[in-house]
């Protein structure tokens, strides 16, 4: 009988939510319709002057006679991977270029995701919504709408926008399907050193157990292997990046990864601490467990942080727990593994921020 209406509670909150989001999506383009009808020239612009589509405009800054115009097929970057890989710092470089802006992590965009691919493995579900006239066309339009209100809005413009929320690359494809020119960065560390670091900052993620390390090597072989697989098959749109050899060697990656991403070379990617709080640079969340560390230039401090913190019968049984790491490039018996050396500026950076933590605070 509990069991039962449990069932029937659960499928009432799944019709709910997916009524949710059409209802969100359609909303957000009929407020796009009034805003236009009524604007002035010089404000928002029409749909029939853009040529159709989703299509509609946000006011820029100050500037109040510069629409920004904002739709489906923009160039939009996606950065993503297992938490506590890089992805913060990743954001933060790019942030400091003057044509992009990423911002902090949304959490609702993945959150919404993961919704949307419950709704789709389970058949029963989605009969119901076809029967609604909830069909995946309309699905789409909806995530369209809503995800890309939300990467708009919730920070300045820029010619280049971007979306930093790790666990969203877990719908990579979908991502892909409904945004065709948008590009993916996929993060990728030592998951051995993901996990340490998980661990011992207390970073609480769904569904992993912070008291295993067993528990949380499995969850986060589990997870890279979805979104590098994913990756992989749209390689033309998704470039994996070692988070340690983007700290070993930063400018190699970053004119890599900006070549990928068609955004012109700006040295600024190279100094983000220098930008951070200031306008147009980079902006950082007081709530993010990484802020504090990328507030310092880019070093390879916690490269090997993990070594000999991992308890020895997980380290025993590596190469079984997390077979990714192999597949990865990485030596599961290594401890410590050679990532290799660092470029003369990074050692540099290194020594000068190891010197700052051992100067005295003055009294």
């Amino acid at each position: 009988m509990i069991g039962k209406l449990k069932q029937n509670l659960l499928v009432a909150c799944l019709v709910i939510s997916s009524v949710t989001v059409f209802y969100l999506g359609r909303h957000a383009m009929e407020c796009h319709h009034r805003i236009e009808e009524r604007s002035q020239p010089g404000g928002i612009l029409p749909l029939s002057a853009l040529g159709g589509s989703m299509r509609t405009t946000l006011r820029t800054g100050q500037n109040l006679s510069t629409p920004f115009i904002y739709n489906k097929d923009m160039p939009l970057i996606f950065i993503g991977g297992v938490p506590r890989s890089g992805t913060t710092l990743m954001r933060a470089m790019l942030d400091a270029h003057p044509e992009v802006r990423c911002g902090e992590e949304t959490r609702v965009i993945p959150r919404i995701l993961a919704m949307k691919q419950m709704w789709s493995r389970s058949g029963r579900e989605k009969m119901r919504l076809d029967e609604a006239g909830v069909t995946d066309e309309v699905l789409d339009a909806a995530m369209q709408a809503f995800l890309l209100e939300i990467i708009v809005k919730h920070g300045e413009p820029a010619n280049f926008l971007c979306n930093k929320d790790p666990f969203a690359l877990k719908s990579l494809s979908y991502l892909a399907k409904i945004f065709p020119r948008a590009k993916f960065v996929l993060m990728i560390r030592d998951g051995r050193a993901s996990v340490h670091s998980m661990i011992s900052r207390k970073v609480t993620i769904a569904g992993f157990d912070l008291g295993s390390y067993r528990d949380c090597l499995t969850k986060w072989n589990r997870a890279i292997e979805t979104m590098y697989t994913q990756c992989l098959e749209a390689a033309d749109k998704c470039l994996p990046v070692h988070y340690e050899q983007l700290v070993l060697h930063p400018e190699k990656w970053m004119r890599t990864l900006l070549k990928f991403l068609d955004i012109p070379w700006n040295d600024a990617v190279l100094h983000h601490e220098e930008l951070i709080g200031k306008a147009g640079g980079v902006s950082l969340s007081k709530v993010e467990r990484s802020t504090d560390q990328v507030i310092k230039p880019v070093n390879v401090e916690a490269l090997s942080k993990w070594v000999g913190k991992i308890p020895a019968d997980v380290v025993r049984d590596m190469a079984v727990i997390a077979p990714m790491l192999s597949r990865l490039g990485y030596d599961p018996h290594a401890n410590p593994p050679n990532y290799g050396r660092p470029d003369p500026k990074v050692l540099d950076n290194t020594r000068r921020i190891q010197k700052s933590a051992e100067r005295p605070n003055p009294s």
